[in-house]
């Protein structure tokens, strides 16, 4: 059976498109890398390569996201603010899942999510040459944030408070296990509301 040079050329410009999607893979770094379901990321980001950035100080005294909005136990930073890597803060939803998986119902809620990409260079690279590669997602957290919620179903305290210990375990800060009655963090300061005195309890001349 003969091709004419007009027939293998057609077949040609068909085949190629195809075989180079299938053999052309992703690059390390790249925007081309698929997200997966499971994995902590942001579905669309405009530049992935930014700078590294501080930790942020509420010297203004705002308490916004230092008590518990969703479940009834939380965890939150006690110790310095800390930036979190995306695989840290699945290693400790994972703690916590495994841990509450008895109960019915029960939901995990984390307040924060890692959105910072993360560039790292080589080591014993010379400077310059632009900067280093991408490598994993973060967040940066200040101290008094909450991290990890408990939820969705009547949990008990002693079984709350162990997960949230293994999984406080598993980040690089001080943790504090907090409740619905625990007082808002600025900083290293709980600020309990205060208290009227009534009329009654005002001391009283007498003549």
């Amino acid at each position: 059976m003969l091709f004419l040079p007009e027939s293998l050329t057609l077949v040609r410009s068909l085949l190629c498109p195809a075989l180079r999607t299938q053999t052309a893979a992703p690059k390390r770094g790249s925007l081309s890398l698929v997200r997966l379901r499971h994995q902590l990321a942001p579905r669309r980001v405009t530049f992935v390569k930014q700078h590294k950035g501080v930790i942020p100080i509420p010297t203004g005294g705002s308490v916004k996201g230092t008590t518990l909005a969703y479940g009834d136990w939380g965890l939150r930073i006690k110790g310095d603010g800390v930036r979190l890597t995306a695989k840290q803060l699945t290693t400790a939803e994972e703690v916590i899942k495994r841990k509450i998986k008895p109960v019915k119902g029960a939901k995990v809620y984390l307040r924060v999510f890692p959105h910072i990409p993360v560039c790292v260079k080589g080591n014993e690279t010379r400077m310059g040459k632009g900067k280093g590669t991408f490598e994993f997602w973060a967040t940066r957290v200040p101290t008094g944030r909450v991290i990890f919620e408990i939820g969705g179903a009547p949990i008990r305290e002693e079984l709350a408070r162990d997960a949230l210990r293994q999984a406080g375990s598993k980040l690089p800060t001080t943790m504090e296990f907090i409740d619905r009655k625990t007082p808002p963090r600025l900083g290293n300061l709980l600020l309990y509301p205060e208290v009227e005195d009534s009329p009654d309890s005002s001391p009283t001349s007498t003549s």
